[in-house]
């Protein structure tokens, strides 16, 4: 059986993007557990953003990570005019 594996070679930035959610994920159930029920607001922000990102493929925390120089693993599609 074969499955899918992203390369750990390197921190590229799709890889920077899915460890920065998981981070934001987790510490927003913290804080929402321990501190503040509001905090859950903030996860559920993150899962809409990547919602969003699955469908518009467009992200900010990834354009946040490429201006501070995280280098993309995918190859930048442009779109062509007709």
């Amino acid at each position: 059986m074969n499955f899918y594996r992203l390369p750990t070679d390197k921190w590229y930035l799709e890889r920077v993007v899915y460890l920065a959610a998981g981070i934001f994920v987790l510490a927003g159930l913290i804080l929402g557990v321990k501190v503040s029920v509001n905090f859950l607001y903030f996860t559920a922000l993150v899962g809409f953003m990547l919602i969003f990102f699955s469908f518009s493929g467009l992200c900010p925390m990834a354009i946040v990570l490429n201006k501070l120089g995280i280098k993309c693993r995918i190859k930048r599609v442009r779109k062509q005019e007709n």
